[in-house]
């Protein structure tokens, strides 16, 4: 069954470029102009994924975002010109998943549009090892495997990488991450997570100077990718 996309902006030429673009490549598709109408088809048509636009004439998007979520887990990949770094991080923490800023390629669109359906459709139970790439991370017993090979973590290193792992492919805001492994007191401390992570990408990274696995997003977060 083809995957259901709504996509919301209010510029009438993205729609005429994203609509048939999107749908050439097997999509359902819906689409509306205003963040009232994006409500209403959510409810209605139960997307499988949004691609929202920011600035809407009624609704802020970021509020959209807080709107969806109050009702629904469906992933919103924010599609906006506001590149700003308050803007990334206003929508990510209103609970989008991802965020690509116009002007943008639409190969990289469709491409993040793939991670995340890919996300949702094939979710690891709670208890299978987490399988991406060469790593293999077994939350059972503890252990991890890059390419066949045991690494030894920390606690903490586990932790995170088991977090990260969870949302591929989804900007995740070093807010978000720090009230995740350290809990709300920690949530203003980024210190600690750039050691962390530069701890973990000495362990499982095969070349730490330039990562494969955990990318950094400037100023906003960390993005985990198996690609």
């Amino acid at each position: 069954m083809a995957a259901r996309i709504l996509i919301v902006d209010d510029e009438p030429n993205i729609l005429t470029t994203l609509v048939p673009l999107v749908r050439a490549r097997g999509y359902e598709v819906f689409s509306a102009m205003t963040g009232r109408a994006a409500l209403e088809t959510l409810e209605r048509d139960k997307p499988d994924l949004i691609v929202l636009d920011l600035g809407l004439p009624d609704i802020d998007g970021v509020e959209v975002c807080r709107l969806v979520r109050e009702t629904s887990n469906v992933p919103i990949l924010v599609l906006s010109a506001r590149g700003a770094e308050n803007d990334k991080v206003a929508a990510l923490d209103a609970g989008a998943d991802d965020y690509v800023t116009k002007p943008f390629g639409t190969d990289e669109l469709l491409a993040r549009i793939r991670a995340t359906l890919r996300r949702i459709e094939n979710p690891s139970p709670a208890t299978d090892p987490i399988v991406r790439g060469g790593l293999v991370i077994d939350r059972e017993r503890f252990r991890v495997m890059r390419d066949g090979e045991e690494v030894r973590l920390t606690p903490k290193e586990f932790e995170l990488l088991t977090f990260l792992a969870q949302h591929p492919g989804r900007v995740l805001t070093h807010r978000t991450i720090l009230k995740a492994i350290w809990g709300p007191h920690f949530s203003d401390q980024p210190e600690h997570l750039r050691v962390l992570v530069g701890s973990l990408r000495k362990k499982i990274e095969p070349n730490p100077a330039s990562p494969k696995y955990i990318l950094t997003e400037p100023w906003v977060g960390y993005r985990f990718t198996d690609a």
